[in-house]
């Protein structure tokens, strides 16, 4: 038989010529030992020169493209190419896997950097994004992530000199980045006018924020801070690629080919010019370069390397050289010599000499080299070139012989024949044409057979065949040398070959893999001295076959270290390397052939070669010379556990069901029983697909699970406790080395781990987000802190946790076969060892990753179990075969037979082992396998009295072993758990059915029994007393699906699967009758009530046959339904039959005969049926879910007193209705133990319990039923039941505009006017006056007038620089909540409006603000601990989640000095609605307005994100933590309560239960407060409060405010409670209301706002003081005592605030506003003064020129003119019926003029009176009228207008002005249009969307200031004709600004918000004199 395994020699990397210049910077260092690294293709290199040694590190599996040193000079970062590439950190020592990160990056990673400490190293991908990531490179964890550019960055580099900052450069950009939290922000470098905006390719940062940066144009640009300070000009003539900072200063490296150095301040040292040395050459190009003390390296372009020592700078080292540019295809090596020739397109033919390991001779040809071959002499070199020609070369010299051009198409194979006398030369144009060699190279023949190019030939040994491989896999055979086609196959057989490097033929099939028909091997050479075979191939793998290897699929041995295709391989002429060659990477590849018995010793001495190995795997093929596989082990392979719908899928199913459920919500649903059930027993054991699942714990109590449930057995009172965490199959269990901890794992699209403490059954935390499918495997370490686990995944991912933090520590694909166990090292916590399928692999942790080896077996086994033994090395594994292996440090030493069949357990004494397997034997071992000291047998015989039941067979396969307290405990296949003493006698505790669905079950008529049968070919009875045993048991031929006892209970009648059915006795179990009359599953059987007469029997054929049980005759038959019986029911009279069918039939047959009745549904309600487990039918309507479509109800039954309907269905929930349950979706109590479908539930007779079979978890669950006097709240969550209520406890107009509020983000806001036309920016202008007439330089006309007329402004005019934000009116409480706080003992407050968060000093009515937001504030909340005084988070409104700077985010800052702590951005789409600090105040708690409301936790100082999960369907309001706790918080919002745990990172929830309140009613909840001792206090719409214990509630109190509570605070000091709401004032008070602890007695305040009706947003509670933010934007303090009010702050209501005019002399202005409101502001005493309701909307507010008259615009088109003095109505007026846009008083006071939305401007003359007699309009406005100016002299007025246009006017005439001079002479007395030639430059080139919607000239006539629909406030000079003029921008506002004023003198500008109502005042800072 041919040899089926791999070859028994391997390669190892000896050396690699080239190096990685193209496409990469940066790359080459010194080492801190003086070693260079660098990379080439995908091999990490470090060269030690003085000893010409190289090391490799081969960690990664493409193409390694970036670099970066660690500061310790030791360890090194490379990041690759690839769909997923990875980062790996390794020593430069050691060449050994440090850590890895992956899971971030696509398409490759392009830069990577340290930090100066070293701890964190920042990457950037090559997405479109090029996202930047920053690392906690040891733990493998991501700190920050941020998109890094749109355009490609170069490089990137941490500033040395100040923390957490970052510079990045590329394409036409350069950023300076500060990380905060999690988030990254960047600045971008302004290029000003010191330098060209270009592209940056290097930089290097420099002291006191300096930065060097390197241009395409060979410019050193200078940066100081984010500005370019100057330029160094010429530094090189073009790019500078490279950049390097040492101690002595600087290095640059350029395309030109110089180096340059530099001292530290930039200052010239000394230049370099590579070029002019000895081994320059033109286009010589620098591609990296590293200065260390006194020598530099250079690295090129073209894969050179260079060492300079700098007092010799003109004799440079060439240390290392490769081929260059294009692809390398032509490799030949030497017939006697140990030399390699390589051809490349690059047109350089190379000889490397393999022993010297350099390069000896270089000639340049005149066309790109693909193929070589040299004379078997040694004498010439033939080279084919790729336009058609070869040229032959003498080796010695490299002198041309001949030169020969043949064919058109590359020559890409040519060989000269075994005589030397031929040279056979393949091209492209699919012929071989030979020559002649001595004819001086005379063709002399032709083969023409091919149809394709030709890739491979060989010769025959006698030099008279050719063999061809061609590109359409043809393989054929010529006569030589004339070139006849032999036909002949049988001659092909005879040929002895001189050479095989033909991919194709007979002797090489093996090197296909099995199912592939691609040919991706591109060379092959065989070595036949010994039978060994090389391939080459498209993949970047060189593997090792045997040779001949004749069978599809053989085993091989594979080495990375190619990134991309390998283009050639041949054995060196000695056979003792083998070289290849890299297509793309241009580098060629020495590999040292090493024979297996020698590598053995070759392990101890390189630490290569385990890397090598890592790689070198064996292949991945199924070996066909494995035994055969054990049936178990078969079995348990093919078990996927996947499933078509997993319980994770639920909400998302229901919430697609919504409307389904809505159309039938207009019943009253039934509400759910008032009795419930409680988990009492579960008999059951998994044992027949998981091993290792069953331990001992502290207390000796046994755990281990079944079904979805883990399983706390006490042995003593027979009794368990169950752990219910899961909801679907567990399928591994682990213990934690203490034995109280347990960690389990289960099936699930994202599958989780549970740890969970086995005493008080409390999940302790939950690990996922990692695994797919399920959790296979789990394991503890030695210290307990961290679990490994593995998923069933395709890739069985293991994970490495951190379990109490919930952090993934590691991960790493395992393998592609199944993996049945994970251990962790007991010695060394980083190793650990995975075994399974035809494997067992060795790990150690690296990083975010793991690095592994396979165990070398010599044959694969399948490994079933495996422990650690006595030392760290040793470990001993169980095979599939009966052995144990003894492995040392991944060696295996030897192995022993232990068992017949698979070894599936083993457990590690102190001294010695003991192992379980299939033969049923437990053996005890000496500690080194040497002795076996005992065996016992599991047989009948030796069971103990004292079992709980009976062993189905003798010899049981073992699954799990465990020891302790004496014993032995065992587990089998057949679910059984026993306990051996170590003397012998055995006791079986508990069991449960075989592998198999249990369907069959039956409750006794009078005893506490049950039988069940199941597809396991048993039936057992089972005794339900506290004794808890099987009393009997019985094999059957065929598994069964249903019984039934008889009404007497002395017979069973069992249906089985062939379509038979038995009658037993109920005692012996012993045959009574049985039938065999139908071929399918019997499915349901059924005694008739009473005597039991007849025996009804429903067969899956779709019958019901009918028997007399005492003359054994079948006496009718019941036809007609259309698919298999389900159901079966007799009436109590047993004349009548209820059947259900598959079909949801329900029908009714008579008996004994069978006739199909129809009875009416009304009549059906009175029949009084004998049993009741039937699922369909009126009077159970109610049990089928919403999402009937994917999920069956199975099994229901009645309780004999006809309340309680038990039903069982598909996702394992039990459930309780209450009898009937008519109407659909009733409500239900629900309970999960069963994880997939429940097959069966049965009350017993006594309906003292419930029992239920479940199908594929093989359990029985025994339920003991709760009637309503006992309650026990423990697990009374009937969940779903609350699926929306019907009544949702009321409406209100606030909750549901806050429920409905889209918040706009500015970064994407539009138009706040419905504008038309063509931006200005875009219109084409007319040239000016000036522009027109060329004029003179020194003009001799009048001189031009002012534009602007400059009234009250000192004798100088001063420019203005910048605003200061001095004050802000306004408060953002119509939407937002609870967002008042006090600071510092009650010194200030703290709230926030638009984007700023305000602290407002109480003494002196300062403010001050945090300015770090970039889009509005939604929240706010306060660290109450006290290690954190003062600080404050904010969380805003944002768009996607992409982590940019525009996504929601939260900022925590401190309130004093406004210092930023952290920035956490955040995956809450559309922003961040709460946020709340934990107790010790490290953790806060966010709630995002996304449509899944997701509720995250973050460690906030480290930005680092804990847990995050979905909230709820609909929108989540406010969500805080227990005051003291950091693990427990509550959420509310539309319609729901919930009550949230944090464990480890995963959140759990509760909903709140009401059905222990009569008539509770969940309704929409607003606010939290909290009490002692858990309770809980939640505020609702409709005013009242719940008070919940837990999760219960247990309380209302009633009406607490009339309308909804909003806000509810909690003082920690004394736990009063205060609460706030909406209510109309009283004499007793309203909306605020101060509480005691239990909030049982309450005072009311009274808030003096003058308000119809006052809504508290937001309370809080200080030192006698409470502080109130009210609806209507006033922020009011009310003392405790007196009931004093003291209005702190007040604003507008609503907006927008459309209306601003500023006094003509003093600094007061107005406002006007959408809610109908005037107000009067003044700055200096910071308050509002006055306000004047107008019951209208307002739109526009001016004053007269002497300031005693207002004029105002209303939104109906009305106009009001108040005087000032007395605010009386002088007059109004209402000749339009749109809003008033713009209303003005002219300069000599004698006209008003009114703008409309009608599109007109209206003139009054104000000295006729008040009458207001409209004198003339201005009419052709092409659309509104935004804005209106007078000029000076009061004769003209300009309007500009919503189409983009501005007209000039004559007053009052209201005549068009189109004379372009006239208007351009004009002198305006104001000036706030936006639209005009002199305000051009005012509009961005982010206009598209959204316009500049106010402006206006200074007074001084200086400096025009801007509003726009982003809410930017932007300073420009006036006039500003030229497009995008620079200016200074000032941010705070939300989106939409809608007016903005100079105050008088120009002290001030007041800007107005249109979404946050809010007024900013800013100060001007003039530019000194």
């Amino acid at each position: 038989m041919v040899d089926r395994t791999a070859p028994n020699y391997h390669l190892r990397l000896e050396w690699v010529y080239g190096y990685r210049g193209h496409q990469c910077r940066n790359n080459l260092y010194y080492t801190a030992a003086k070693e260079i690294v660098y990379f080439v293709a995908g091999v990490g290199v470090v060269y030690n020169t003085r000893e010409h040694k190289q090391k490799f590190y081969l960690g990664h599996n493409d193409d390694i493209i970036s670099l970066a040193l660690h500061p310790e000079q030791v360890l090194v970062a490379t990041g690759q190419v690839g769909k997923e590439p990875y980062i790996c950190v390794w020593d430069s020592y050691t060449v050994q896997t440090v850590s890895i990160l992956k899971d971030v990056h696509t398409h490759g990673i392009a830069c990577l950097a340290f930090d100066l400490e070293g701890q964190c190293l920042v990457s950037v991908g090559l997405d479109s994004k090029n996202t930047m990531c920053v690392w906690d490179w040891r733990r493998g964890n991501v700190l920050a992530t941020a998109p890094g550019h749109t355009d490609r960055i170069f490089d990137i580099s941490w500033d040395l000199y100040q923390p957490n900052k970052l510079v990045s450069c590329g394409v036409k950009h350069i950023k300076f980045w500060s990380i905060c939290g999690n988030a990254l922000t960047p600045k971008r470098g302004v290029f000003g006018k010191t330098g060209d905006l270009q592209t940056i390719l290097c930089l290097a940062c420099a002291r006191d924020e300096v930065t060097y940066s390197g241009a395409l144009n060979g410019d050193i640009y200078v940066w100081k801070g984010i500005n370019l300070a100057r330029t160094v000009q010429g530094a090189h003539g073009s790019g500078i690629f490279s950049m390097n900072a040492c101690e002595e200063g600087f290095a640059t490296g350029g395309r030109d080919g110089c180096v340059r150095l530099w001292d530290l301040n930039f200052k010239p040292i000394t230049v370099i010019d590579l070029r002019e040395t000895d081994q320059g050459y033109k286009g010589l190009s620098v591609r990296s370069v590293c200065w260390r003390g006194d020598h530099i390296l250079v690295g090129t372009q073209d894969s050179e390397i260079f060492e300079i020592v700098v007092h010799e700078r003109n004799k440079p080292f060439l240390i290392m050289q490769g081929h260059c540019e294009g692809e390398l295809w032509a490799l030949a090596v030497h017939p006697t010599k140990p030399l390699a020739m390589t051809g490349s397109d690059d047109r350089s033919v190379r000889i490397w000499s393999l022993i010297d390991h350099a390069l000896i001779a270089r000639c340049n040809m005149e066309e790109p080299i693909r193929s070589a071959a040299v004379s078997t002499d040694g004498i010439h070199l033939a080279l084919g070139m790729k336009d058609g020609s070869f040229t032959v070369l003498r080796v010695r010299d490299m002198t041309e012989v001949v030169h020969v051009k043949d064919r058109k198409e590359a020559i890409h194979e040519l060989k000269y024949s075994p005589d030397g006398a031929h040279l056979a030369v393949g091209s492209n144009e699919n012929s071989v044409d030979i020559y002649g060699v001595v004819q001086r190279y005379k063709k002399v023949g032709e083969c023409i057979g091919s149809t394709s190019f030709i890739t491979h030939m060989d010769w025959s040994a006698d030099s008279k065949y050719l063999q061809t491989n061609d590109g359409s896999g043809k393989r054929l055979l010529y006569k030589m040398p004339s070139g006849k086609e032999v036909t002949n196959k049988e001659e092909f057989k005879l040929v002895q070959w001189s050479t095989w490097t033909c991919s194709l033929g007979a002797e090489v099939n093996g090197i296909l893999p099995k199912y592939s028909d691609i040919n991706d091997i591109n060379s092959v050479d065989a070595n036949f001295k010994n039978q060994v075979l090389v391939t080459a191939d498209d993949y970047g793998l060189v593997k090792l076959f045997r040779y001949p290897c004749l069978k599809k699929g053989a085993k091989f041995k594979k080495y990375l270290g190619h990134s991309a295709h390998i283009t050639n391989a041949r054995w060196s002429h000695d056979y003792q390397w083998v070289i290849t060659i890299g297509g793309a990477d241009h580098s060629v590849f020495q590999w040292k052939f090493i024979p297996e018995r020698k590598s053995k010793d070759v392990l101890h001495i390189t630490p290569q070669e385990t890397l090598t190995e890592s790689h070198g795997e064996e292949s991945d093929s199924d070996q066909s010379d494995v035994p055969e596989m054990d049936s178990e082990i078969e079995q348990e392979t093919q078990l996927t556990y996947r499933r078509q719908v997993y319980k994770e899928d639920l909400p998302q199913l229901k919430e697609n069901c919504k409307e389904k459920q809505r159309a039938s919500a207009t019943k009253k649903r039934v509400s759910p029983p008032t009795s419930s059930i409680r988990l009492h027993f579960i008999h059951g054991y998994r044992g027949y697909d998981c091993r290792s699942n069953l331990f001992y714990t502290q207390t000796g109590e046994i755990v281990y699970h079944v079904a979805a449930v883990g399983v706390v057995y006490n042995r003593q009172q027979n009794t368990q406790r169950f752990y219910l965490g899961h909801d679907d199959d567990i399928l591994c269990l682990a213990i934690h080395p203490l034995k109280d901890y347990i960690a389990t794992g289960q099936v699930g699209r994202d599958s989780s781990i549970h740890i969970w403490d086995s005493e008080m059954l409390k999940t302790l935390s939950i690990l996922k987000g990692h695994h797919q499918y399920g959790v296979c495997a789990v394991d503890f370490s030695a210290d307990g802190k961290c679990v490994a686990s593995v998923g069933l995944d395709e890739n069985h991912t293991i994970v490495l946790w951190d379990w109490k933090k919930g952090e993934k520590l590691s991960a790493i694909w395992g393998s592609k076969d199944k993996i049945f166990v994970v251990k962790m090292n007991p010695y060394m916590p980083e190793k650990l060892i995975t075994a399974g399928i035809k494997h067992i692999k060795f790990w150690h942790k690296a990083g975010g990753g793991l690095v592994g080896r396979k165990g070398n077996m010599g044959k694969t086994e399948t490994m079933m179990c495996a422990v650690y033994g006595w030392t760290e090395e040793m470990v001993f594994s169980g095979t599939s075969t009966g052995d144990i292996c003894i492995w040392r440090d991944m060696c295996l030493i030897k192995t022993i037979k232990a068992h017949d069949g698979p070894v599936f357990s083993m457990h590690a004494l102190e001294k010695g082992f003991v192992t379980g397997g299939k033969d049923g034997v437990v053996a005890l071992w000496d500690d080194t396998f040497e002795r076996c000291l005992k065996t016992y047998a599991v047989k009948r015989a030796v069971l103990a009295p004292g079992s709980k039941g009976l062993l189905l067979e003798d010899n049981p396969s073992i699954r799990a072993i465990s020891l302790g307290h004496g014993h032995i405990l065992v587990g089998t296949k057949n679910g059984e758990i026993l306990e051996v003493d170590k003397s012998g006698p055995i006791t079986l505790l508990v069991q449960g059915h075989m592998e198999g669905e249990v369907w069959g079950l039956a409750t006794h008529p009078h005893l506490p029994i049950c039988a069940t049968v199941s597809d396991d070919k048993t039936l057992r009875i089972w005794d339900l007393s506290p004794s808890h045993c099987m009393l009997a048991v019985r094999k059957l031929k065929k598994g069964g699906r249903c019984c039934c006892f008889s009404p007497d209970g002395k017979a069973l009648a069992v249906g089985l699967n062939d379509g038979s059915f038995l009658i037993v006795n109920a005692e012996t179990l012993e045959d009574l009758v049985s039938f065999h009359h139908r071929k399918d599953v019997i499915s349901d059987i059924r005694f008739s009530p009473g005597a039991g007469k007849y025996l009804a029997v429903a067969s899956c054929d779709g019958f019901v046959d009918i028997y007399n049980v005492m003359s054994s005759k079948r006496v009718g038959v019941c036809k007609g339904s259309q698919s298999y019986i389900t159901h079966l029911d007799w009436d109590k009279r047993g004349k009548l039959l209820q059947v259900n069918t598959a079909a949801k039939e329900q029908l009714f047959f008579e008996a004994p005969r069978g006739k199909k009745q129809a009875i009416p549904v009304s009549e059906t309600e009175k029949i009084d049926w004998s049993s009741w487990s039937c699922v369909l039918g009126p009077s159970c309507e109610g049990i089928w879910p919403v999402i009937s479509e994917v999920t069956e109800v199975a099994a229901s039954c009645l309780t004999s007193d006809r309340k309680v309907l038990a039903t069982g269905d598909d996702f394992g929930y039990v459930k309780l209705f209450q009898y009937p349950v008519q109407g659909k979706f009733g409500k239900f109590k629900r309970y999960v133990a069963h994880s997939t479908h429940v097959t069966n539930v049965r009350w017993t007779h006594d309906d003292a319990l419930l029992v239920t079979a479940g199908g594929a978890d093989t359990s029985l669950m025994i339920w003991t039923h709760e009637v309503e006097g006992h309650r026990d709240t423990r697990q009374c969550d009937s969940e779903e039941s609350d699926i929306e209520s019907e009544n949702d406890g009321g409406y209100d107009s606030d909750v549901t505009r806050e429920n409905e509020t889209n918040y706009t983000i500015k970064a994407l806001s539009t138009n706040a006017r419905q504008m038309l036309g063509i931006k200005p920016h875009l219109q084409q202008k007319e040239p000016s006056v000036d522009e027109r007439g060329s004029r003179p330089p020194v003009s001799r006309a009048l001189p031009q007038p002012e534009k602007l007329q400059t009234n009250n402004v000192g004798k100088k005019k001063r420019q203005i620089e910048d605003l200061v934000l001095e004050l802000v009116f306004g408060y953002r409480g119509n939407d937002c909540r609870n967002n008042v706080h006090y600071l510092n003992e009650g010194a200030d407050i703290i709230y926030h409006t638009a984007a700023v968060g305000i602290v407002f000093n109480l003494s002196t009515a300062s403010q001050s603000f945090y300015m770090e937001h970039t889009d509005d504030i939604l929240c706010l909340t306060i660290n109450q601990h006290p290690k954190f005084p003062n600080v404050v988070a904010t969380g805003q409104v944002g768009d996607s989640a992409d982590m940019s700077v525009t996504s929601p985010s939260i900022h925590v800052w401190d309130a004093m000095n406004k210092q930023t702590l952290s920035v956490l951005r955040c995956f809450h789409s559309q922003g961040v609605c709460s946020v709340s600090f934990s107790a010790t105040g490290k953790l806060l708690l966010s709630v995002g307005l996304d449509p899944e409301h997701t509720i995250t936790i973050w460690k906030w100082q480290e930005g680092a994100k804990i847990a995050s999960r979905a909230g709820h369907t609909q929108r989540v309001f406010v969500a805080e933590f227990r005051p003291d706790s950091d693990t427990q918080f509550v959420s509310v919002g539309m319609k729901h309560v919930r009550f949230w745990t944090l464990a480890g990172r995963a959140l759990l929830s509760k909903k709140g239960v009401l059905s222990s309140i009569e008539d509770a009613k969940m309704q929409t909840m607003l606010s939290i407060a909290f009490g002692a001792n858990n309770l809980t206090f939640t505020g609702t719409i409709s005013g009242d409060v719940c008070v919940w214990k837990e999760h219960i509630l247990i309380r209302v109190v009633a009406k607490a405010h009339t309308g909804p509570v909003f806000t509810m605070y909690t003082t920690l000091r004394d736990g009063l409670i205060v609460t706030g709401g909406k209510e109309r004032p009283s004499k007793e008070g309203g909306a605020l209301k101060l509480w005691d602890q239990e909030l049982m007695r309450c005072r009311a305040f009274k808030l003096e706002t003058g308000q119809v009706i006052d809504c508290v947003r937001s309370v809080c509670r200080g030192k006698g003081k409470i502080l109130v933010g009210t609806r209507n934007a006033e922020i009011i303090e009310v003392g405790e005592k007196n009931a004093a009010c003291n209005i702190l702050i007040s604003g507008h209501t609503d907006g927008p605030i459309w209306g601003l005019g500023t006094h003509p002399s003093r600094d007061v202005f107005l406002s006007a506003a959408e809610d109908g409101t005037v107000r009067l502001w003044d700055i200096p005493d910071k308050k509002m003064l006055n306000k004047v309701n107008l019951g209208h909307a307002a739109c526009s507010v001016s004053y007269s020129p002497e300031g005693d008259m207002v004029a105002i615009g209303m939104k109906n088109g009305e106009f009001i003119i108040l005087l000032v003095a007395s605010l009386k109505i002088w007059g109004k007026k209402r000749d339009r019926k749109s809003s008033i846009q713009d209303i003005r008083f002219s300069p000599n006071c004698r006209y008003l003029a009114v703008g409309s939305n009608e599109n007109a401007v209206d003139f009054y003359d104000l000295t006729m009176g008040p009458t207001l007699n409209r004198i003339n309009c201005c009419r052709d406005i092409p659309h509104f009228v935004m804005q209106m100016d007078f000029s000076a002299d009061s004769n003209f007025i300009q309007v500009s207008t919503g189409a983009y246009k501005r007209l000039v006017y004559e007053v009052p005439s209201g005549k068009q002005v189109t004379d372009q001079v006239a208007i351009d002479r004009t002198t305006w007395a104001t000036w706030t249009s936006v639209l005009g030639d002199e305000v051009v430059g005012i509009w961005s080139r982010t206009t598209d969307k959204a316009d500049v919607t106010c402006a206006c000239v200074s007074h001084s006539g200086l400096n025009i200031v801007t509003g726009d629909d982003f809410g930017m406030v932007k300073l420009f000079d006036f006039p500003c004709p030229e497009k995008f003029a620079k200016h200074k921008r000032f941010l705070g506002h939300a989106a939409h600004l809608t007016n903005i004023r100079f105050t008088s003198g120009d002290h001030y500008v007041i800007s107005a918000g249109g979404d946050d109502r809010s007024l900013f005042v800013w100060k001007c800072v003039h530019v000194p004199h």
